[in-house]
């Protein structure tokens, strides 16, 4: 049916373009019926994507399917002008170059209408069009016959979109009552390194309100991004903290990256295993990285202090108090984790348990994870683009993820970092599964 539509409306569209051409072919053809059609365009383009998406939920993603549906009546009734433009034209008015003219006029500013109704509409809503494929767009749409592939694939992404995102709300609502999310004690997210959870940045994307749809109670580590030891002890006084606000007893901690160490050495060392019911790492360098342990021995010092301050005067713009960038990296070396776990001990009466991922091919990951995948693969061997496959698993329970095509799960990709519709991957639902794990333990 919804092709039906788009053909008809595609034809509504072309012959409201050329309007010349149909009064000449229909001399009988009056000022009214040509302003009827005309309005009647005009409603095509204004009213039909909106109630053919009247169902969609959400203002944004109805917005977003109308633009997708302007664009794809935009190259129907575009072929059908430019066949008639080149064709039926010169044939029938061979030395009428003045209507041609005029028709081709028409045809342009109708046409312009469409597209940019519709291309404005997904520039303003697509999330997963990204700032790449915006301005891949911007660059390439006066080159002819590739302006056209630009727009199917900007057309074809934003389509998935709001398909996909719509599904999602919807599934969302008709599981609302089963409570997938809703564990005994609250969920602690805790980030990794070089990042904060608190200020200017959202660092597990759009996971924690798809948990909370589903029921679960989310705190936050709020810790900085320092040595293991330092993060370890500001996320004991956390834990402490949200203990004492809210009685609820213990804490279900996922970390993310180093935020895995900092929490096995605040539950080890500082003395609130009491107040910890579960640890989930996630992309941990539990065993470290080897390309670390090489680069700290290998970069000049100059170099290394030079990166050193360029990460520390970042991460204090995002609020640490007193960022130690060589610190950090020294707690992810292999030779440091090492002593790390002979140190750190699991505590009896925690379940622990680990997820990892891996990035297939080097083009399947965000810079800088496309240039470092390829150094550490040398180094430790298949990897998320940071933490090899080896230093994942830790604990009870390990879930190794990638998908079956060539682009894999990078360790950004595990946190929903650039906020990316995976194939084979939906992140927020992996997350859902997981902590409802969580609760069907009884945690």
């Amino acid at each position: 049916m919804k092709y039906i539509r788009r053909v008809c409306c595609g034809l509504v569209i072309f012959l409201t373009a050329n309007i010349p051409l149909m009064k000449m072919i229909f001399p009988r053809l009056g000022g009214i019926a040509l302003m009827l059609l005309l309005v009647f365009g005009t409603a095509v383009i204004n009213i039909v994507p909106a109630a053919s998406h009247r169902r969609l939920p959400g203002k944004r993603l109805k917005i977003c399917a109308d633009g997708c549906e302007l664009l794809i009546y935009f190259l129907i009734s575009v072929s059908a002008s430019v066949i008639c433009l080149l064709v039926t034209l010169p044939m029938l008015f061979p030395e009428d170059k003045m209507m041609w003219l005029g028709n081709l006029a028409c045809v342009v500013l109708v046409e312009a209408a469409v597209f940019w109704s519709g291309i404005i509409r997904v520039y303003l809503t697509s999330a997963q069009i990204g700032i790449k494929w915006r301005t891949i767009g911007l660059a390439c749409g006066w080159i002819p016959v590739v302006h056209l592939i630009v727009l199917l694939k900007i057309i074809r992404m934003a389509s998935d979109e709001w398909e996909f995102e719509s599904g999602k709300i919807m599934q969302a609502q008709e599981r609302k009552d089963e409570m997938l999310c809703r564990t005994r004690y609250p969920i602690l997210m805790v980030h990794g390194v070089f990042f904060r959870d608190f200020k200017y940045f959202n660092y597990w994307g759009r996971i924690p309100k798809e948990l909370e749809k589903h029921g679960a109670t989310i705190f936050y580590g709020n810790h900085q991004s320092a040595a293991v030891a330092d993060s370890g002890a500001e996320l004991a006084d956390r834990i402490r903290e949200i203990i004492a606000e809210t009685g609820c007893g213990k804490l279900n901690i996922i970390a993310h990256s180093k935020g895995g160490l900092d929490s096995r050495y605040a539950v080890s060392r500082l003395g609130v295993e009491e107040y910890v019911a579960s640890i989930t790492t996630v992309n941990t360098p539990h065993r470290g990285c080897i390309f670390a342990d090489y680069l700290l021995g290998k970069i000049p010092e100059a170099a290394k202090d030079k990166v050193a301050q360029s990460y520390n005067s970042a991460l204090k713009v995002l609020g640490d108090e007193n960022p130690d960038f060589i610190a950090a990296v020294t707690d992810l070396t292999a030779s440091a984790c090492k002593e790390f776990n002979q140190k750190v001990p699991d505590k009896p009466g925690i379940y622990y348990q680990s997820v990892g991922s891996k990035l297939n091919v080097a083009s399947g990951g965000q810079f800088p994870l496309n240039f470092s995948h390829q150094l550490v693969k040398y180094f430790d061997g298949p990897n998320d683009g940071l933490v090899a496959e080896s230093s994942f698993p830790w604990g009870e329970d390990y879930t190794f993820l990638t998908t079956s095509g060539k682009r894999g799960i990078s360790h950004g990709d595990m946190i929903d970092l650039n906020r990316e519709n995976i194939k084979d991957f939906d992140v927020r639902e992996y997350y859902v599964g997981l902590v409802n794990g969580l609760k069907e333990k009884g945690l």
